[in-house]
């Protein structure tokens, strides 16, 4: 039995299949089961949700077109996009879905549909495909469309229970840090807590840029897959280079393997790469896997990366956000009353950390949305 997994995909422009290299298509048309992250939604909406960062729809014609192609057998629904135009959009793309006999997993109607797990029936035994996302706009509730939003109790009891039903249990997480190659020390303690409750293993995505593994009680974690194959364009070269996770099960005994792709800058043409700038991404994924297994260097290198980040997050966590008018901005700016202060800081972090208080502040900002 083998598997094949990719990370990140998009198509929202008119995209022929000629840009396809054919031996992508033939590694895809000589698996056993596909899967992709579908990373927006498939609809005709214009109804956009509130929300920080770009909406996102894919190309109906040509998304289907290269779903086909490649046999796609299965789309992972568990990102942030997937609620972008509302719950009609998560509607359409699972009646789309449906109607193209693609499966799906990680979305449904309601958080009780959207946390099922899918079943694969295999000569090896039975395959359990959990799918759920970090809680980043998309989630969906008890009456309301969207993800399966990540719960740690919920999804070790999901796990708990699919390994009691099935043979194996890979669990495939929408998280991260955009455009950071490691999993913070937070990922990597819950992603070793999905497999200490039985997952066989853990595969992530959402970063736009590739990580590294490691083998954690004798069961592989990876932590991003990067894109596949996603028709934005973006300053940032790794955007453009993604891992496609291979899976063999053979007599109960897993192993994995993984080849790399890249899109070409131009036209988003998806090739495997080979040669030298083969060898230099297996390098790149060796010094992040070592990295990941030093607890220390994890540590230091995601201080850093926090660091790099203070102004953004400054802007975030500053009373700037809530000024519209630049004019008016721009004369507070320069008095420095917007700056983040001390004290709101210290309440804003007592908020998040805080169960109670974050348990109440969720219900009041959500409160606040719908007005």
């Amino acid at each position: 039995m083998k598997i094949l997994i990719t990370g990140d995909f998009v198509i929202n422009i008119d995209y022929p299949i000629d840009n396809i290299n054919k031996e992508i298509i033939s590694l895809f048309q000589n698996s056993d089961y596909n899967i992709v992250n579908l990373e927006a939604p498939v609809t005709n909406s214009n109804s956009k949700i509130i929300k920080t960062g770009p909406h996102l729809k894919v190309n109906k014609v040509s998304t289907l077109a290269v779903l086909k192609v490649l046999e796609i057998d299965l789309v992972t629904l568990a990102n942030n996009h997937v609620l972008d135009y509302d719950q009609q959009g998560v509607l359409d793309t699972l009646r789309f879905c449906q109607e193209n006999s693609i499966a799906t997993v990680g979305a449904g109607k309601n958080k009780e549909t959207a946390s099922k797990v899918f079943y694969i029936e295999s000569a090896e035994g039975k395959i359990a495909i959990i799918n759920m996302a970090e809680n980043e706009w998309a989630s969906a509730t008890e009456i309301t469309a969207g993800a399966n939003g990540m719960d740690l109790i919920d999804d070790a009891k999901q796990i708990q229970e699919a390994k009691s039903k099935s043979d194996f249990v890979f669990v495939i997480v929408h998280g991260g840090h955009e455009f950071y190659n490691l999993p913070s020390p937070r990922m990597q303690k819950q992603y070793r807590f999905y497999i200490d409750n039985g997952a066989d293993m853990v595969i992530g995505h959402h970063t736009h840029c590739i990580s590294g593994r490691e083998i954690h009680n004798g069961k592989p974690i990876y932590y991003s897959l990067g894109n596949f194959l996603f028709t934005e364009p973006s300053t940032y070269n790794d955007w453009y280079t993604g891992l496609v996770l291979e899976i063999e099960i053979n007599e109960g005994k897993v192993t994995t393997s993984h080849f790399s792709v890249i899109q070409n800058k131009d036209n988003f043409g998806l090739s495997l790469l080979s040669g030298k700038a083969k060898e230099n991404i297996d390098k790149r994924f060796a010094t992040y896997s070592s990295e990941i297994q030093d607890f220390a260097t994890l540590k230091n290198s995601w201080e850093y990366f926090v660091k790099q980040r203070t102004k953004t997050y400054s802007s975030y966590w500053s009373p700037s956000t809530f000024v519209k008018n630049k004019y008016l901005k721009a004369v507070l700016n320069k008095t420095g009353i917007l700056k983040p202060q001390k004290k709101a800081s210290a309440l804003y972090l007592n908020l998040l950390r805080c169960e109670a208080h974050r348990d109440a502040s969720k219900v009041f900002l959500n409160e606040i949305l719908k007005k």
